[in-house]
Protein backbone atom coordinates (compact mmCIF):
# COMPACT_ATOMS: atom_id res chain seq x y z
CA UNK A 1 0.00 0.00 0.00
CA UNK A 2 1.24 3.58 -0.56
CA UNK A 3 -0.16 6.44 1.23
CA UNK A 4 0.13 10.06 -0.13
CA UNK A 5 -0.44 13.18 1.80
CA UNK A 6 -0.60 17.24 0.82
CA UNK A 7 -0.50 20.39 2.13
CA UNK A 8 -1.45 23.11 0.53
CA UNK A 9 -1.97 27.13 0.25
CA UNK A 10 -5.67 26.73 1.43
CA UNK A 11 -8.89 25.69 1.08
CA UNK A 12 -10.05 27.91 -1.50
CA UNK A 13 -10.25 26.85 -4.98
CA UNK A 14 -7.71 29.02 -5.75
CA UNK A 15 -5.09 27.19 -3.36
CA UNK A 16 -2.64 24.85 -4.62
CA UNK A 17 0.05 22.30 -3.37
CA UNK A 18 2.80 23.14 -1.15
CA UNK A 19 4.10 20.05 0.63
CA UNK A 20 3.76 16.35 -0.95
CA UNK A 21 4.78 12.97 0.84
CA UNK A 22 3.89 9.93 0.33
CA UNK A 23 5.39 6.13 1.76
CA UNK A 24 5.05 2.36 0.71
CA UNK A 25 4.03 0.40 3.63
CA UNK A 26 5.85 -2.61 1.75
CA UNK A 27 9.15 -1.50 1.16
CA UNK A 28 9.27 1.73 3.52
CA UNK A 29 10.18 3.82 0.43
CA UNK A 30 9.28 6.93 1.11
CA UNK A 31 9.74 10.70 -0.55
CA UNK A 32 8.66 14.54 0.76
CA UNK A 33 9.26 17.76 -1.16
CA UNK A 34 8.46 21.60 -0.82
CA UNK A 35 6.45 22.95 -4.16
CA UNK A 36 7.91 26.60 -4.80
CA UNK A 37 4.47 28.27 -6.10
CA UNK A 38 6.90 30.75 -8.02
CA UNK A 39 7.22 28.36 -10.49
CA UNK A 40 3.57 28.82 -11.58
CA UNK A 41 3.21 32.36 -12.17
CA UNK A 42 -1.29 31.88 -11.27
CA UNK A 43 0.07 30.47 -7.76
CA UNK A 44 -0.22 33.25 -5.80
CA UNK A 45 -3.48 32.71 -3.34
CA UNK A 46 -2.10 32.04 0.05
CA UNK A 47 -4.32 31.83 3.43
CA UNK A 48 -2.75 32.49 6.72
CA UNK A 49 -5.57 30.33 8.59
CA UNK A 50 -3.58 27.29 6.31
CA UNK A 51 -0.11 28.80 7.04
CA UNK A 52 -1.29 28.23 11.01
CA UNK A 53 -1.68 24.45 10.51
CA UNK A 54 0.81 23.30 8.44
CA UNK A 55 3.46 25.80 9.69
CA UNK A 56 4.93 26.61 6.63
CA UNK A 57 6.25 30.15 5.31
CA UNK A 58 6.29 31.30 1.76
CA UNK A 59 9.52 32.20 2.07
CA UNK A 60 10.32 28.53 3.23
CA UNK A 61 8.51 27.41 -0.47
CA UNK A 62 10.77 29.63 -1.82
CA UNK A 63 13.87 28.82 -0.63
CA UNK A 64 13.40 24.94 -0.66
CA UNK A 65 10.83 24.05 -2.55
CA UNK A 66 11.14 22.37 -6.29
CA UNK A 67 9.47 23.41 -9.37
CA UNK A 68 5.63 22.12 -10.18
CA UNK A 69 7.68 20.33 -13.06
CA UNK A 70 10.27 18.54 -10.71
CA UNK A 71 7.22 18.08 -8.52
CA UNK A 72 5.08 15.74 -11.17
CA UNK A 73 8.30 14.36 -12.57
CA UNK A 74 9.43 13.26 -9.34
CA UNK A 75 5.55 11.67 -8.82
CA UNK A 76 5.20 9.96 -12.00
CA UNK A 77 8.85 8.67 -11.64
CA UNK A 78 8.42 7.12 -8.32
CA UNK A 79 4.50 6.32 -8.32
CA UNK A 80 4.30 4.88 -11.79
CA UNK A 81 1.36 2.61 -12.08
CA UNK A 82 0.22 2.19 -8.58
CA UNK A 83 -2.53 2.85 -7.03
CA UNK A 84 -2.26 5.70 -4.28
CA UNK A 85 -4.18 6.09 -1.26
CA UNK A 86 -5.22 9.18 0.56
CA UNK A 87 -7.65 9.80 3.49
CA UNK A 88 -8.42 13.76 2.39
CA UNK A 89 -9.47 11.87 -1.18
CA UNK A 90 -11.35 14.69 -3.03
CA UNK A 91 -8.84 17.45 -1.51
CA UNK A 92 -5.71 15.78 -2.43
CA UNK A 93 -6.99 14.84 -5.82
CA UNK A 94 -7.84 18.45 -6.67
CA UNK A 95 -4.41 19.96 -5.60
CA UNK A 96 -2.39 16.92 -7.96
CA UNK A 97 -5.03 17.96 -10.46
CA UNK A 98 -3.96 21.48 -10.02
CA UNK A 99 -0.44 20.55 -10.22
CA UNK A 100 -0.31 18.47 -12.69
CA UNK A 101 -2.27 20.58 -15.25
CA UNK A 102 -0.30 23.28 -14.79
CA UNK A 103 2.34 21.91 -16.31
CA UNK A 104 0.59 19.97 -18.91
CA UNK A 105 1.77 17.09 -17.43
CA UNK A 106 -0.45 13.51 -17.52
CA UNK A 107 -0.25 11.93 -13.64
CA UNK A 108 0.93 7.70 -14.02
CA UNK A 109 -0.65 6.76 -10.72
CA UNK A 110 -3.87 6.88 -9.67
CA UNK A 111 -5.66 8.55 -6.42
CA UNK A 112 -8.06 6.55 -4.46
CA UNK A 113 -9.96 7.02 -1.56
CA UNK A 114 -9.87 5.54 2.33
CA UNK A 115 -12.55 2.98 0.96
CA UNK A 116 -10.38 0.98 -1.30
CA UNK A 117 -8.30 -0.36 1.35
CA UNK A 118 -10.83 -0.39 4.02
CA UNK A 119 -13.96 -1.62 4.62
CA UNK A 120 -17.11 0.70 5.76
CA UNK A 121 -16.93 -0.14 9.44
CA UNK A 122 -13.11 -0.04 9.51
CA UNK A 123 -13.39 3.27 7.46
CA UNK A 124 -15.89 4.76 10.42
CA UNK A 125 -13.33 3.52 13.01
CA UNK A 126 -10.45 5.08 11.39
CA UNK A 127 -12.22 8.39 10.91
CA UNK A 128 -12.69 8.00 14.50
CA UNK A 129 -8.55 7.42 15.62
CA UNK A 130 -7.67 10.46 12.96
CA UNK A 131 -9.90 12.92 14.62
CA UNK A 132 -8.01 12.26 17.87
CA UNK A 133 -4.76 13.54 16.10
CA UNK A 134 -5.19 17.07 16.38
CA UNK A 135 -1.21 18.90 15.80
CA UNK A 136 0.46 20.80 13.49
CA UNK A 137 -0.16 19.09 9.70
CA UNK A 138 3.15 18.30 7.53
CA UNK A 139 2.94 15.61 4.90
CA UNK A 140 5.47 12.94 5.78
CA UNK A 141 3.80 13.36 9.82
CA UNK A 142 -0.06 13.01 8.14
CA UNK A 143 1.06 9.96 6.10
CA UNK A 144 2.86 8.10 8.94
CA UNK A 145 -0.50 9.12 10.89
CA UNK A 146 -2.85 7.69 8.08
CA UNK A 147 -0.83 4.25 7.96
CA UNK A 148 -0.84 3.88 11.76
CA UNK A 149 -4.61 4.95 11.73
CA UNK A 150 -5.58 2.54 8.88
CA UNK A 151 -3.60 -0.34 10.70
CA UNK A 152 -5.42 0.50 14.16
CA UNK A 153 -8.97 0.45 12.12
CA UNK A 154 -7.90 -3.30 10.75
CA UNK A 155 -6.88 -4.39 14.06
CA UNK A 156 -9.62 -3.01 15.51
CA UNK A 157 -12.20 -5.00 13.87
CA UNK A 158 -9.97 -7.75 12.94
Amino acid sequence: MICIDLEASGLSPDSYPIEIAWKCTRTGRSDTFLINPDSVPEWDYWDECAEELHGIEPELLQQQGISAEAACSRLNHALEGACVVSDAHAFDDFWLRRLFEACKVVPRFKLVGLETVLPPKQCERYEQIARGQFRRHRALQDVDDLIAAIEQARQTEA
